[in-house]
């Protein structure tokens, strides 16, 4: 039976916040990544994270902080990356120490900016990275709610089940119920489309359109995302899975999202750049959305959703014009 070893934590963000809670829950111990020292020192003062989720309580004498990303590699086994997929390849960048020996699970909602590429298809073509050593964790799971400990759903892939499993016995819980799967760029995939359709939801909200419409919206967009994941990788799946489709609900449709926040604000008037600096928090779909458009010009999926949402954020299309001629293609 694999053994996860030492687990670190490499982000510090909500997501990553909420993800060593429940791994410190069962490990009594973590490494954790955060780039300031400052934001480090504030942490180990307050006993929680100064900027994110500030109402879970550490014991932080059981977690090693650094920001040094190379100590955090060299002292642990398993490393799970929380970094917001903009900034992945800068913090990186910072690398000297071998990832190719490690347990490496991404949580991480995006592609790798540039390389438009899924976090698992990036660790193993730059850091040779073996595919069954990588892993993601994927679900329907704000991380508002997890720090809350309501009931919760995550599946873990890897293309190794058991590994998959260790890592899912490490996080499971009263409150958090886990399964695998080995259908690990299916699941990073499908979590970088449910942003770009819970941006749509958000923009669909703030034109006033009504739960009926949304409704037809989720349901079109599953189908996109179906078609999207048969075309790059072929596999017997079943999107209607929580892992897929649950996913994709909660991020279009609750409160805790911050795409579908961001979306509202685009289809309530505001242009990108004041939506973003009045929200103060990433929508990974706005930086997906980008990726998604790129991936597809050579894949030619049929992909109405997406390219509405790509010709509002990115060609400056009026969303009402824009959301007018995708009504007209729905049935």
């Amino acid at each position: 039976m694999f053994d996860c070893g030492k687990i670190a934590i490499i982000g510090g963000g909500s997501w990553a916040t909420a993800i060593a809670k429940i791994v410190i829950g069962k490990t009594d111990h973590i490494g954790w990544y955060i780039r300031r020292d400052d934001s480090i020192e504030n942490f180990r003062r307050m006993g929680h994270n100064p900027n994110y989720l500030t109402s879970v309580r550490f014991n932080v004498d059981n977690i090693f902080f650094s920001s040094d990303l190379n100590k955090i590699v060299e002292a642990y086994d398993t490393l799970v990356f929380v970094i917001p997929s903009p900034y992945l390849k800068n913090h990186l960048k910072k690398l000297k120490t071998r990832l190719r020996d490690k347990f490496i699970i991404t949580a991480i909602k995006g592609l790798v900016a540039d390389d438009n590429l899924a976090c698992s298809e990036f660790f193993h073509n730059v850091y040779d990275v073996p595919i069954s050593s990588l892993a993601c964790i994927g679900g329907p799971s704000h991380a508002e709610e997890v720090a809350l400990e309501r009931l919760s759903y995550l599946t873990v892939g890897c293309s190794d089940q058991d590994k998959a499993q260790a890592f899912a016995d490490v996080i499971a819980s009263e409150y958090i119920k886990t399964k695998t799967s080995s259908d690990v760029l299916g699941i990073e995939y499908s979590s970088v489309l449910k942003n770009v359709y819970a941006i749509a939801a958000g923009i669909c909200s703030g034109l006033k359109y009504g739960d009926n419409f949304q409704a037809v919206l989720m349901a079109n967009a599953v189908q996109e995302m179906s078609r999207f994941l048969s075309a790059i990788y072929p596999l017997e799946r079943n999107v209607y899975d929580s892992v897929y489709l649950g996913d994709l609900l909660v991020t279009g449709y609750s409160n805790f999202s911050r795409n579908r926040t961001f979306g509202t604000m685009i289809g309530k008037g505001y242009s990108v750049k004041s939506a973003q600096i009045e929200m103060e928090m990433i929508a990974e779909g706005f930086f997906g959305t980008k990726c998604m458009k790129e991936k597809n010009r050579h894949m030619h999926v049929n992909m109405p959703i997406l390219d509405a949402v790509y010709n509002i954020l990115y060609e400056r299309i009026s969303p009402q014009i824009e959301i007018k001629l995708l009504t007209d293609s729905f049935r």
